[in-house]
């Protein structure tokens, strides 16, 4: 092969360009992975690409894509990956170039200028359905287009990774946390760091601690939302999300049961200590359709969703509204049993087109500073 035919370095390097990290999902050439580029007289390149952990889960993927994207070069007869591992400098520039030189534990959601919708998902007790209402919002917003992430703050009940059917642990580079990602939506667990079904028992100083961990020290990228599947009623963490994040908008999860309604509005209430603006109320198990017959049944009493919002709406001066009403349907279990939201394994169904719903009015909003109650001081 004569020498003007063979492919440039400059031109396998656009080529690299192309192709980005799965995880951290910008360009390898942006991320210093490429480590060198050879191209042998009979047009063979070989690349050398330094992959951020050894026992990194996508290498297979990252080589076809390297293989794939050089391919397309004219002149390139075959191409040749070598993979390697950053040293600690390589990992600790990757990790200052990613958090654009910001100082450690700063946390980007709570800065002024901060484009990124943080809401808390909170419910008054347990069992009511908060979980599979942030995994299902998640997936809705990210297949509506926005780039969104979930911190499974629920640290003694952590069930996210189930619920999205993520097994990929998070990649740590230079200890920052680049978080894995399931049907388009980027998320980190406690579940994440233990082994096994191993329980955690923290207390509160170490909540506080692992929350903040959660929020500055994972690479989260440009996030138009970020959703907090909060622990249930008005603890340690609760309390904690309002001093980290104080712009968060609160959603109350509850069902229509007199119970469930009236922790419900306690936990939307301390919305008023902590400042926070309430985003509304969603209605979980909100009537059963009968399989044969199709008439709804309400298994667990009915108007309890618009009570709680009507409560709320008194109590703070501005309007709570009930955002909508998800109905009991099979398909919502066995999708967070098999990792697989209803808003994916079955969008035409009544549930998903609901949480469909509750997304776009959601993500659609305008900031503003109705429902946050304001520290005035008269002069």
């Amino acid at each position: 092969m004569s020498a003007s035919s063979l492919p440039t370095v400059d031109a396998v390097t656009a080529a690299l360009a192309t192709v980005k990290d799965p995880e951290i999902h910008r360009p390898i050439t942006e991320l210093g992975m490429v480590d060198d580029v050879a191209i042998a007289l009979d047009g063979t390149v070989a690349v050398k690409i330094l992959l951020t952990t050894a026992g990194c889960p996508l290498r297979d993927r990252i080589t076809n894509d390297v293989t794939n994207a050089v391919s397309t070069v004219a002149g390139v007869t075959s191409v040749k990956v070598e993979l390697d591992v950053m040293n600690d400098e390589q990992k600790q520039a990757l990790r200052s170039h990613l958090q654009g030189g910001r100082p450690q534990r700063e946390i980007s959601f709570a800065k002024a200028g901060s484009l990124t919708r943080v809401f808390a998902i909170a419910s008054g007790k347990g069992g009511v359905g908060k979980s599979s209402t942030t995994a299902n919002l998640a997936v809705a917003m990210a297949q509506q287009g926005f780039t969104v992430g979930i911190v499974d703050a629920d640290v003694y009940g952590h069930s996210m990774p189930r619920m999205l059917g993520v097994e990929t642990p998070p990649a740590i580079v230079d200890g920052m946390i680049v978080p894995p990602e399931a049907h388009g939506v980027r998320v980190v667990s406690p579940g994440m760091f233990v082994e096994g079904n191993r329980p955690i028992a923290w207390r509160g100083p170490m909540l506080h601690r692992a929350l903040e961990q959660l929020l500055a020290d994972v690479f989260w990228g440009d996030l138009d939302i970020l959703l907090l599947d909060l622990p249930p009623g008005t603890g340690d963490i609760a309390i904690s999300t309002a001093q980290l994040l104080p712009g968060a908008e609160v959603i109350v999860v509850t069902t229509p049961q007199l119970a469930a309604r009236e922790v419900a509005e306690r936990a939307g209430a301390i919305a008023t200590q902590t400042r926070q603006r309430l985003a509304g109320v969603i209605e979980n198990m909100a009537g059963y359709a009968c399989p044969h017959c199709g008439e709804l049944v309400d298994v667990f009493g009915s108007g309890g969703g618009q009570a709680v919002a009507d409560t709320l709406t008194t109590l703070i001066g501005a309007p709570v509204p009930l955002l909508g009403s998800v109905p009991i349907e099979p398909t919502v279990r066995e999708g967070g049993d098999a990792g697989i939201p209803v808003v994916v394994s079955h969008p035409e169904s009544a549930a998903a087109k609901v949480f469909a719903a509750i997304a776009a009015t959601l993500a659609g909003k305008a900031r503003g500073l109705a429902g946050r109650p304001l520290t005035l001081t008269p002069v």
